[in-house]
């Protein structure tokens, strides 16, 4: 069960769009270095979001739409448990959980029925992750394979 990185975007401030960068160094424990999430709160379940290019597709969006850090071509992405080990580039995350949609996420994205978007989206908008290991100096890049390692640790 392989899959790939297509994109990938750093917050920098809420309520903004996410830039797209090239490549991004994660930090164990902290997420991704210069986005917003994951610094406040070290070993936070909420430190990358990684969202499957079909739900963007579905529902007319393009990467960074959702505010994730990580927009993968990984068709088994949802169906994954929490506890997961995926290896992406020189970094392990561990799964933590599907990110729900959040009230405003229609309004950062302009459409005219928000809460009718953020319906659409339960259960499509994505895993959560936090950052466990890294090699090197931590790298994901576009194109990087992603590669199931585990089940739960625990």
């Amino acid at each position: 069960m392989n899959g790939r990185v297509l994109s990938l975007q750093l917050l920098t401030a809420h309520g903004t769009r996410p830039r797209p960068v090239p490549e991004v160094r994660a930090l164990v424990g902290r997420g991704l270095d210069g986005d917003l999430h994951g610094k406040t709160k070290p070993d936070s379940r909420r430190q990358v979001l990684i969202v499957e290019r079909a739900t963007l597709l579905a529902m007319g969006l393009g990467p960074g739409d959702l505010r994730e850090q990580i927009t993968v071509e990984f068709p088994s992405l949802e169906t994954l448990p929490v506890g997961t080990l995926l290896r992406v580039g020189e970094v392990t995350f561990e799964l933590s959980g599907s990110c729900e949609p959040c009230t405003h996420i229609g309004a950062l994205n302009s459409v005219p029925d928000a809460e009718a978007f953020r319906s659409a989206l339960d259960g499509r908008r994505g895993q959560l992750a936090r950052v466990t290991a890294v090699e090197g100096e931590g790298h994901i890049r576009v194109g990087d394979v992603i590669a199931v390692l585990t089940g739960s640790p625990r």
